[in-house]
């Protein structure tokens, strides 16, 4: 009995991480990218770091809304591929590329005529305000090719296939590294564009992803295809998948501001130490967390769709465990190394002192969020959105803000009750998803939309 639960334990194992490491590199390449923007701006001064870092908090907005109708695709996709109905998977990927590139027009607006204003109502000083500023309003330029690049990514994978998306993104985020060292640098005979040629490399690898993915999709190099819209009920059905995981990304953008406000209320040197050390965990176990998420997310989706509902809870957990056991490790290794981590980007050394601060809480809160991203993920192709919503702002309300607030400003407990927040913020999180996973509504709710949409198992 034991040895057939450990061999289905390993099955499971064996197929997510089979799903899992393309996404796991196309991420790990992903965030080399974000990397190598901070290490190279680290270069040019502590305000131009946090200048891209407070820039950053806008340029992540369209990509939460890129993530949340990507959550809504990548559900009825893995799911419709389990249940074999291809005519409603690519229907609802068609609806949500068009959506997205509608979604991403707005933003393009805001960066060209309100940049330099947005870090500006941060508190942020005026050589900060003028380098995010410039940043932005590049990045922001390719909003609708960034929500079309995640969106036809996450439909591919849906269906099984996870490899495409990691072979173009792979040669996206390497000429976005390259690019940025070039520009920014002015290697060569190519003139040293500083903060303008880091923001162009990025735009650069945001519309070349969004071009290829589309041209993949559309050339039959993957199991789907385009078609004309026509079902109100996909639509409805994607947008109400969709709908909490954009609330979530909207409110926690909301929240990010006076976030990073109180950062600011303790220095530059602070906020940048902030972005420092949280890159560290982007680059090195942040990977990790959203391979298994996206594992998680296709392997449930299709159990559910297979009509195994039981199946596809064990293989929640199963992953879950995965996350667990490899990426706390990596947050043991972080901790111990943190100090050396940080400093490849910066020879400061109050900022370096700091970084290793917000670093080693990272690694600290490492299990706690494995475990919240793989069930949120497991739960999103299940069609429930809005639990991971409540758990992440709440967690976000009561840790980063509250804790950093009160104890740390009130208080008078300064920088160390920050570090406290953001393990208190993943703790509170990871509790919330683990209870509404384990409770199961999502399976009820993926039927009944299931049968909605005529996407029951073995119908065509």
């Amino acid at each position: 009995m034991l040895s057939g639960g450990r061999q289905r334990l390993f099955g499971v194992w064996r197929r997510v991480f089979g799903l899992s490491w393309p996404v796991m590199a196309e991420q790990f390449l992903r965030t080399l990218m974000r990397t190598t923007d901070v290490a190279v701006t680290g270069l040019f001064s502590p305000a131009a770091v946090a200048a891209v870092g407070l820039a950053d908090l806008y340029a992540r907005l369209p990509l939460r809304i890129g993530l949340g109708l990507g959550s809504g695709v990548i559900a009825l996709s893995s799911q419709d591929t389990g249940s074999g109905a291809v005519a409603n998977r690519n229907e609802a990927i068609t609806q949500a590329v068009i959506l997205g590139a509608l979604a991403g027009i707005p933003f393009v607006v805001f960066g060209v005529l309100f940049g330099q204003w947005g870090i500006r109502i941060l508190g942020a000083e005026s050589e900060v305000v003028r380098l995010g500023g410039i940043y932005l309003a590049i990045i922001l330029a390719t909003s609708p090719a960034r929500h079309v690049a995640v969106v036809t990514a996450r439909s591919i994978q849906g269906a099984g296939d996870t490899r495409t998306p990691m072979y173009v993104n792979a040669v996206s985020n390497a000429f976005n590294i390259a690019g940025t060292v070039v520009l920014g640098l002015g290697l060569g005979p190519i003139p040293e564009l500083h903060i303008v040629g880091v923001g162009l490399a990025t735009a650069f690898g945001n519309v070349f992803s969004a071009l290829v993915l589309v041209v993949a999709i559309w050339s039959h190099r993957t199991p789907l295809s385009f078609v004309r819209p026509r079902e109100w009920t996909i639509t409805t059905q994607l947008l109400s998948i969709s709908a909490p995981r954009i609330l979530e990304g909207l409110l926690t953008f909301v929240m990010e501001f006076p976030f990073n406000a109180i950062l600011l209320l303790f220095g530059t040197e602070v906020n940048a130490a902030y972005q420092i050390g949280r890159r560290v965990y982007q680059q090195i176990t942040a990977p990790l967390s959203r391979g298994y998420r996206t594992g998680a997310s296709i392997v449930v989706g299709q159990t559910l769709g297979d009509g195994d509902p039981e199946g596809a809870r064990f293989n929640g957990w199963a992953t879950a465990l995965l996350g667990l056991v490899t990426v706390g490790a990596l947050g043991a290794a972080v901790f111990v190394g943190a100090e050396w981590f940080v400093g490849f980007f910066s020879d400061d050394p109050e900022t370096v002192r700091y970084a290793t601060g917000f670093a080693r809480a990272y690694a600290l809160a490492a299990p706690f969020t494995v475990l919240y991203v793989v069930l949120a993920g497991a739960l999103t192709s299940g069609s429930d959105t809005r639990t991971p919503l409540v758990g992440r702002v709440t967690g976000m309300f009561v840790g980063m803000l509250g804790v950093s607030y009160v104890v740390g400003v009130q208080w008078g407990y300064g920088v160390p009750a920050i570090y406290a927040s953001i393990v208190v913020y993943y703790l509170w999180a990871m509790a919330y998803v683990g209870v509404g996973f384990y409770r199961g509504a999502w399976i009820e709710r993926t039927q009944a939309m299931m049968d909605e949409r005529g996407s029951t198992p073995g119908e065509k």
